[in-house]
């Protein structure tokens, strides 16, 4: 039997793109099993040299000097100019791809993977036999919303908010194409769900942490950029009051270095890891997590209503600004520039506490519940108006939303 085959571009630019790549991939199996093909390509990195060491730029300033990043992001969006029509930089892997694999749908989870890949899709494949969708993760509009991300003959387009939605629609995006899709989490984040019991014992058995302390979650992204040691003196201040989660990404260094501080202030308790795949469940045993403006960890910090508090050290990259504007406009969340800054908030929130419980409810005013099967139905709908075969679609067990743990 014939399947539907489904092609995924992404790049690994930061990792929420690849990590959206990754959970749709994992979705499509969860709910059709063998009858949907997904193929992931990371587009840039193995289509062409200049896109290659673009990608590999991109994470050095973001791990070293994101203030960099606002002339690395203007050269970018020349791109939306070279590719108006077709692709420029790295036409003959893609084509080699399309012929080889024959996709019914290319779905695009990367702004710089859009314009001029749709057109030349239908081109090689003929318009009648693929059709074309993106995932935006963008949070709002405006400067740092890439242009790349709009190709107007996309056949479906879905944005993380309303907000982002509006603006892609103002910018290009056919307002009929546009639909609001939220978080494209992994499937596992939405089964495995702590209530307050729960939540309880995972900081006892899982992290070795006191159950009732106040749990500051210091985030980093998977190529491991960080500011921990400039951020745990303020929690030092308050070590009978607080303790920390702590995750390096892929790098090593630092969390070397953390063993090596955590040997050294005993009184502080803290739960150390490299590289984590349950960032899902140490958001939920923690009250508040500080992390740059990236869309995938923030969009799970929400869902999971751990309170951001935005790390703009360095400066703010402009996909980031974004993330940061959403949440400062609709909740007043704070980022930090120093360690004064942080240390400011921690101070004042463990004199009142109340402080807290505000900014937390304004923050998760913001949430909001949704169906996170809706979005892998339309999408694999979508490929089979070209694909025309009988599809059996599984039953997900998803569980209650998360349980909202008592404020402080």
């Amino acid at each position: 039997m014939s399947k539907l085959r489904i092609l995924v571009l992404t790049s690994s630019t930061g990792g929420g793109h690849d990590a959206r790549a990754a959970a749709f991939a994992e979705w499509c199996f969860q709910l059709y099993q063998h009858e949907v093909d997904v193929r992931i390509e990371q587009m840039l990195e193995k289509s062409s040299l200049l896109n290659r060491s673009g990608v590999t730029i991109y994470n050095r300033i973001q791990r070293s000097a994101p203030w960099l990043h606002k002339i690395f992001y203007a050269l970018v969006e020349l791109l939306s100019y070279i590719n108006r029509r077709t692709v420029t930089l790295g036409a003959a892997y893609y084509t080699r791809v399309l012929r080889e694999y024959q996709p019914h749908l290319v779905f695009s989870v990367h702004d710089c993977l859009n314009r001029g890949y749709f057109p030349l899709a239908r081109r090689v494949l003929g318009a009648d036999r693929v059709r074309c969708a993106t995932y935006c993760g963008e949070f709002s509009g405006g400067w740092g919303y890439s242009r790349n991300w709009i190709e107007p003959s996309v056949d479906l387009y879905f944005s993380r908010t309303q907000t982002a939605s509006d603006y892609a629609v103002k910018r290009g995006i056919p307002a009929q194409k546009a639909r609001v899709r939220g978080y494209l989490m992994n499937p596992r984040a939405h089964l495995e769900v702590l209530g307050v019991r729960e939540r309880r014992d995972f900081r006892v058995q899982q992290l070795g942490l006191d159950p009732e302390k106040f749990t500051v979650f210091l985030a980093t992204g998977g190529n491991g950029a960080n500011n921990h040691f400039e951020l745990l003196p303020a929690l030092l201040q308050h070590a009978n009051r607080i303790q920390a989660v702590i995750i390096c990404g892929r790098n090593r260094q630092t969390y070397n270095e953390l063993v090596h501080w955590r040997a050294i202030h005993p009184e502080f308790s803290c739960h150390l890891e490299a590289f984590s795949e349950r960032v899902h469940l140490l958001m939920q045993a923690s009250d508040a997590i500080v992390t740059r403006g990236g869309t995938t960890t923030c969009a799970k910090a929400l869902h999971f209503q751990c309170l951001i508090i935005f790390n703009a050290f360095g400066g703010i990259m402009p996909q980031e600004q974004l993330t940061w504007k959403f949440f400062r406009n609709g909740a007043g969340s704070e980022k930090i520039e120093q360690p004064a800054d942080f240390a400011r908030i921690i101070d004042r929130w463990m004199a009142d506490p109340a402080a807290y419980s505000r900014a937390r409810e304004r923050f998760l005013e913001l949430r909001y519940e949704e169906d996170p099967t809706v979005l892998i139905d339309e999408l694999v709908g979508l490929a089979n108006q070209v694909a025309q075969v009988p599809l059996n679609r599984r039953a997900f067990p998803l569980l209650p939303a998360p349980v909202v743990a008592a404020t402080r």
